[in-house]
C-alpha cells in the first residue's frame, strides 16, 4: 500500500475535496477525471439538474438520531447497506498508485457497492481478492466491447472466475467523447501505465453492437448483465427485451455527447417505462446526499457515484475515498431524517411537483 498525504481537517463536503483534488492531480489526471465532452454542457447540467428540485419534507415521523430511516436494501440478490456504488472508472492509478485496489477498498469500508471498469489500472483478480470472499457489499465488473464477442466472452468468464456479482455493459460510448482539454495533454500520458485486462498493446474494442449482442451477453452470462448509458425509454425497453436484470440511466458523466440530457430530467421517463420490472439506477451529477434522496424519489433504486471518488483518493488515497463515501453518507441520512423518510420507500413522497 502506498504512502498517502494525510487526510486535512477542513474538507467538509464533496466540493471541497474536488477543489483540493484540483490542486494535487496532474495537469493530465485534471483533464482525464475532471473534464467534459466539447464545451462541458452536460458535464455541468448533470449537477445543476440534481438542485433544481425541490424537496417537500414531512414531520414528526419520529427520526432522530437514536432512531434513524432504515437505508438498506437487496440489488441483484445482494445486501447493500445504503443505495450506492462507486461508478466504473478507469486508469485509476493515474490518480494514486493504489488506484482501483484503494477505491474498492473505500467502497467496501463504507458499505458501498464498487464496480470495476475493463479499463482499470488494476486487474479484477487482485481487487476480488482484496475484497475478500465475505465482503459487505456487491462488486460488479463493467464490461466494453460487446460487438467483439470472443473478447466479451473472455472478460465475462473472468470476473465470474473472480467473485464477481455482475456484469455492468457500457452501451453509449461507441467512439470517444471529444475531449478537448484531454486530448491536449495526452502527450504526458504515463508511459507505464495500462489497461490491466488489455494484453500489452492491445487497443480497446471497436467493432459496433447491437441489441442482439446484448441479448447474447444475457443469454449466456452466468452472472446477471447491467445496461448502462440508457436515456430513452424506448431503449430501456429494448433492454428489457433483451434480457438485461438492472438499467442504469446515464449519459457517461457528460463525457461522451455534449448538450445530451441530464440524468436527473432523463430518470423519471425510463423508470415508468421499465415499470419495476428491474431495478433502475442512476448516475452522473450526484453531489449531496439530498441529490441522492431525490434520485430515489424519481425512480432509482439507487445510485453510482463517479469523480468525487477519485478526488478523494488524490486527496489522500483510500482514507480519501472512504471519506468522500462517508460525507455522502451521513448527507444522505440527514436528508432522509429531516424530510420524514423511514425507509427508502418514503422517498416516493419527498419531491415537490
Amino acid at each position: 500500500m502506498s504512502q498517502a498525504p494525510a487526510l486535512p481537517p477542513d474538507l467538509f463536503s464533496l466540493a471541497d475535496h474536488a477543489a483540493l483534488a484540483r490542486q494535487r492531480l496532474s495537469p493530465l489526471a485534471r483533464a482525464y477525471i475532471d473534464g467534459g465532452a466539447e464545451n462541458g454542457l452536460t458535464l455541468a447540467a448533470n449537477t445543476a439538474a440534481w438542485q433544481q428540485r425541490e424537496l417537500l419534507p414531512r414531520l414528526l415521523r419520529g427520526l432522530g438520531p437514536e432512531n434513524l430511516p432504515d437505508t438498506a436494501l437487496t440489488l441483484l440478490g445482494r445486501p447493500l447497506e445504503w443505495p450506492l456504488l462507486v461508478a466504473p472508472m478507469a486508469y485509476q492509478r493515474l490518480t494514486h498508485a493504489d488506484g482501483e485496489w484503494a477505491s474498492a477498498l473505500a467502497a467496501q469500508a463504507q458499505g458501498a457497492g464498487f464496480c470495476l471498469a475493463t479499463q482499470a489500472s488494476v486487474s479484477v483478480e487482485t481487487v476480488a481478492q482484496a475484497l475478500g470472499p465475505e465482503r459487505r457489499a456487491p462488486l460488479w465488473f463493467q464490461l466494453y466491447g460487446l460487438g467483439e464477442r470472443p473478447f466479451a466472452a473472455e472478460l465475462a468468464e473472468r470476473a465470474q472466475a473472480a467473485g464477481c456479482d455482475a456484469l455492468l455493459v457500457t452501451l453509449d460510448a461507441p467512439v470517444q467523447g471529444v475531449r478537448d482539454d484531454e486530448r491536449r495533454h495526452a502527450a504526458a500520458w504515463p508511459a507505464g501505465l495500462r489497461a490491466a485486462h488489455l494484453r500489452p498493446g492491445q487497443p480497446p474494442p471497436t467493432a459496433p453492437a447491437t441489441w442482439d449482442d446484448l441479448a447474447w451477453l444475457t443469454a449466456h452470462s452466468r452472472l446477471p448483465v447491467v445496461a448502462k448509458g440508457i436515456l430513452h425509454p424506448a431503449d430501456a425497453r429494448l433492454a428489457l427485451e433483451a434480457g438485461a436484470a438492472a438499467i442504469v440511466v446515464s449519459n457517461h458523466g457528460g463525457r461522451t455527447l455534449d448538450t445530451a440530457i441530464p440524468t436527473a430530467r432523463a430518470l423519471p421517463a425510463v423508470a415508468q417505462a421499465v415499470q419495476g420490472a428491474v431495478p433502475v439506477l442512476v448516475d452522473g451529477g450526484i453531489r449531496r446526499g439530498s441529490d441522492l434522496l431525490k434520485a430515489l424519489a424519481l425512480g432509482a433504486t439507487a445510485a453510482l457515484l463517479g469523480r468525487p471518488v477519485l478526488h478523494g483518493l488524490a486527496n489522500a488515497g483510500p482514507l480519501g475515498a472512504a471519506h468522500v463515501l462517508r460525507l455522502l453518507r451521513d448527507e444522505f441520512t440527514a436528508a432522509l431524517i429531516l424530510c420524514g423518510c423511514r425507509s427508502l420507500a418514503d422517498c416516493a413522497d419527498a419531491l415537490a411537483t
